[in-house]
Order: structure tokens, then sequence, then C-alpha cells
């Protein structure tokens, strides 16, 4: 008996002593603990002091830096007299800890501290904001860093890129406005003088028929954006294009260039002249490297690209809005002296018919849309759908130089480009497939999915562990970046098993994207349009995974 305690006590001392042998060597999973507190300022961006909505007082909010298998600890402090919270855009988490007041939370209150705990699962370039009202535009925005638990930086220096649109006047006064004339912030319209010189060129009853074609849309080929013009200052890192953010690097640094869409309402083509960049990630995803010299980012998207910039030199950070409005720009250089050359913005680019997914019959111009019909998911070229027409507008003809001329001096990135840098799940056959019409009236300025805006719409229900093919018809004349909250949208681009998986999928006028989903995160799921004052309006749902039996 003495012996068979003997050995128990002997055997349960080694057990001890291994057990605490890896204790000390197993890596500990760090910790982070983190306060935010957010509140009304006054800041001067534009040569008048204007309302923000900032964290911990800067624009815009402080980037975090976290650690994947990090367990965070995050405090918000409200200090403001109206609610607010604080969303995670493409962190998978618990639902509760996602920040969407009404879905998975009911907001911080005014005086309130509300406390977010998870461990982070990933690594990569994302973001967080605003999702209370507009709080989002007035600078409540920041990016998110995430480190990779190998230590794999791929470059030598990181350097965080946030673009954004800044508001001349008040979002919620915008909106109002926008829902009064949907084409108040419209300045660029074709004028008389157009009409003459495209009869000039096209014909009487050409020309005639293309402006009957946009004039039953009402809308005009000039409507890339709802908001633009001097309404919008474009920023990056805060900072306008006359007060220059610029960023020293020193001889022979690869740097890691982490862009951040964080505007409201506004897409932005990227380029640096004379630079190439070498694209690596997309929405925090690793993808396999594609060289590039443009891109175009989507609302809420992100992107990371690697430049090994040259001695001696400077080179602009160019981002120009969409619709040709208006640019950001920033500055990399060797030399805090040296100045690099600003870009010419280019000519505003003039949708047609064919982009809006309507045939244009040079004597019938009353085509209805044939979604079926619709361009391949190439998200990010100068409208470059696959659609073709018997006639040629002016406008087509205009649009078709400028894209080739933009081609011939540099790769533009496209979202057939994009491979996952490793194979993802192999999916089988979807358990259910969920078509979602993205709908809308641009005359009432009112967007919905389906036709249904989101207070008058049931939620969307899976089961946990089920594989959703979504198919986003896009039958508005806008661009949509869709963004679906705590799970995973593999777009399907023609890559197979590399097909990425992204928290935004934008989806043109006139196209029709799929896009597979494994509901694999239980919970309720905001699930909508990430064009601010689209989701405001209605272009939202609430997704909930269920477990089996409830």
């Amino acid at each position: 008996m003495l012996s068979s305690i003997h050995v128990q006590l002997t055997l349960g001392k080694f057990a001890l002593f291994i057990a605490g042998f890896f204790f000390l060597v197993a890596p500990m999973a760090k910790a982070g603990s983190y306060h935010l507190i957010i509140a009304k300022h006054a800041i001067n961006l534009v040569g008048d002091r204007q309302k923000a909505i900032l964290a911990n007082g800067v624009l815009p909010a402080p980037t975090l830096h976290w650690y994947e298998g990090e367990h965070v600890t995050l405090r918000v402090t409200n200090s403001m007299d109206n609610p607010t919270s604080l969303h995670w855009h493409g962190i998978l988490l618990p639902y509760e800890m996602d920040g969407v007041p009404g879905i998975s939370f009911s907001g911080i209150a005014p005086g309130e501290t509300f406390t977010y705990r998870f461990q982070v699962k990933q690594s990569g370039t994302y973001w967080y904001h605003g999702h209370s009202g507009t709080q989002e535009q007035l600078g409540l925005y920041g990016a998110l860093v995430i480190d990779p638990a190998d230590g794999n930086h791929a470059a030598d220096r990181d350097l965080v890129i946030v673009l954004s649109d800044w508001p001349e006047a008040d979002p919620d006064r915008t909106l109002a406005r926008l829902k009064k004339q949907s084409d108040y912030y419209n300045f660029q319209k074709r004028t008389v003088i157009d009409f003459f010189t495209d009869i000039k060129k096209l014909g009487f009853w050409e020309t005639l028929s293309d402006r009957l074609d946009w004039g039953e849309m009402r809308m005009d080929p000039t409507d890339l954006s709802d908001v633009t013009g001097a309404t919008y200052h474009f920023l990056i890192n805060g900072h306008p294009p006359d007060k220059n953010w610029t960023a020293v690097f020193k001889t022979g640094q690869k740097l890691r260039l982490r862009f951040i869409n964080a505007s409201a309402m506004t897409y932005f083509d990227v380029r640096i002249p004379g630079l190439k960049m070498r694209i690596i990630a997309a929405d925090g995803i690793p993808v396999e490297p594609v060289d590039v010299g443009e891109f175009r980012m989507a609302v809420a998207e992100t992107y990371d690209a690697l430049v090994e910039p040259e001695a001696n030199k400077a080179y602009s950070i160019f981002a120009e809005a969409m619709d040709r409005s208006g640019y950001a720009r920033a500055t990399l250089t060797s030399d805090s002296r040296l100045k690099a050359d600003l870009p010419v913005l280019r000519p505003r680019t003039l949708l047609t018919m064919a982009d809006m997914g309507i045939a244009h019959d040079k004597h019938n111009s009353h085509n209805q849309m044939n979604m079926e019909q619709s361009a391949a998911p190439d998200q990010h070229q100068e409208h470059e759908t696959e659609h073709t027409a018997p006639e040629h507008t002016h406008e087509h003809m205009m649009h078709q130089q400028h894209e080739n001329q933009a081609i011939e001096s540099h790769d533009v990135l496209s979202y057939e480009q994009l491979k996952s840098a490793s194979p993802g799940p192999l999916f089988r056959n979807a358990d259910r497939e969920i078509t979602l019409r993205l709908t809308g009236n641009m005359y009432r300025y009112s967007w919905s999915f389906d036709d249904i805006k989101y207070s008058d719409a049931e939620p969307l229900r899976v089961h946990l562990g089920e594989h959703i093919r979504f198919n986003y018809v896009n039958e508005t004349m806008m661009n949509h970046p869709i963004h679906l909250h705590g799970l995973w949208q593999y777009l399907d681009n023609g890559n197979g098993s590399h097909n990425p998986k992204k928290h935004v999928i934008n989806v043109k006028p006139g196209s029709r994207v799929s896009v597979d989903v494994m509901a694999d995160a239980p919970g309720e799921w905001a699930f909508h349009c990430h064009l601010l004052y689209h989701m405001d309006t209605g272009m939202f749902r609430k997704l909930i995974v269920e477990k089996a039996g409830s």
C-alpha cells in the first residue's frame, strides 16, 4: 500500500513538473487594455470651425495596434449628450461585441462606458467606426492594424493611409436635401451646349433618344456619386490636399501601405505616379501578389500594397474621387525638402446606357434593364462592363477613350485578379440560395433590398453551419458596397478554391454578383450597403444565424 501511494505521489509531482514547464515555455496569449473617449469637438479643416465627433480628440481616431490571439479589453466612454457606438469593421467576434445599436446591443448612452471584450482571431488591416446616425462621417473612424502570430510583416515599415470625405454641410441636413431633391449635389450636369455638340457628332435622333433614356430614369450620366462637388473635401489621415500629409522613408526601405477607405459616400481611384504598387492583401486577407498602377476602393474596403521607392525622390499618393470632383493627396519622400508633382485631375467620366445594363437602340430608347446579362464581377476598372450595345453614344466613346488612355499608362486592378493566397474551404453545393435585389428610387432618394426598407423587413434567418450562396442583383444606377457583419463573403470571381474572402463586396450598376457565406458565427448580424445615406434610408437587413433547435 505504501509503495502504491509513493508511486502515485511521484507521478503526481512529475505531472505538476511537466505542466509547470509548459506553462513557462508556452507562448502566453497577450492581453491588451484600451480606452477611447468619444466627445464633440470644433475643428478647422477647411477655413471654418465645424462640429466633429472624435475619439480621444483626434482625426482620424487613434490607430489601434492589436496582435493575433490577443485578449482585448476596450472601454468606450460617451462624453456626449446623445448615444453613440463603435463597430469593429471586419473583425470576427461575439455578436454582442459587434457594436451595432438595435441589433447587437443598445448603444452607449450619454455619460456611460461600455466595455468590449473579445479575443482577436485574425491579422491584417481593418478599421473601426461609429454606427450611430451620421457620427461616422463627422470623424468617428480609425484604423486597426493586427500583427500576425508568426510576426511576418512583409516590409521594413508600415504606413496607414486612411481616406475619407469631410462634409462641408451637416450630414443630417445633406441627407434631408437629398430626400427633397436627389440631384441637389450634382454640379456636373450636361448643359444645352453639350446637347447641340452631341447633335453635331451623333445626329439629332441619337442624341434625343439618349436624353429621353436618362430622363425616364430621372438620372443624369454624371450621377456617379450622390454627394459631390464643393460639398465634400477629401482627406488622407485627416489632412486636406493643401496640408499634404507627408511620410519620410529611408533609403532602401520596403514600405507596406495600409489603405483604408473610411469615407461615408466616396469611391476613390488610387495611384502613385512613377511607383508600382504590389497588392498583397484585400480586406485584411492575404492575396496572391499582383502588380498594379491603380486600384479603385469602394467605401469601407481596405487594401495593402508594397512599394519600394527610390532614394532622393518624392512621390504623390493621389486618390481621385470616382466622379473626378476632387482628390485626396499625400507625399512619400526620402527628403522632406523634396516635393512631388501633383498629378492633373482627369476628366469627368460619364455613365452610359451600357453601364446601366441597358442596350441602347438608336431608335428605341426605352429598353428594360436585362439583369441576367450582367457584367462579370470586375469591380474596379473604370466602368469596364461586359455589356455591348448596337450603337455607342458619344458619352460611351468618350468614356472608352479615357479608359484606354488609363490602361495604356498603367494597369488597373480588377476583382478578377484577386486570388486568396491560401486555398479556402471546398464548398459543397449550397444548402440554400438567397437572391437579394438591390433596389432604390433615386427620385425619392430611398434605398432598400427587394423594395422593402429595413423598418418594414423581416430578418433573414439561416442555420448555424449552413452554406448560403447570396446573389446580389443590382437594379439601381449606383454602385453599392455590401457589408456583412461577423461572417466572411467568398467572392465568386472564377478563381475556385482561391476565390477571395472579403467583408465588403462592391456591386456595380446593372450587375449580378454571387458570394458564398459559411454561417459559422451564431447571433444577430447587420447586413447593409456601406454608403452611409443608402444604409440610413433603408438598404439594411438583420441576418440571424440560429443554432439548431432555437
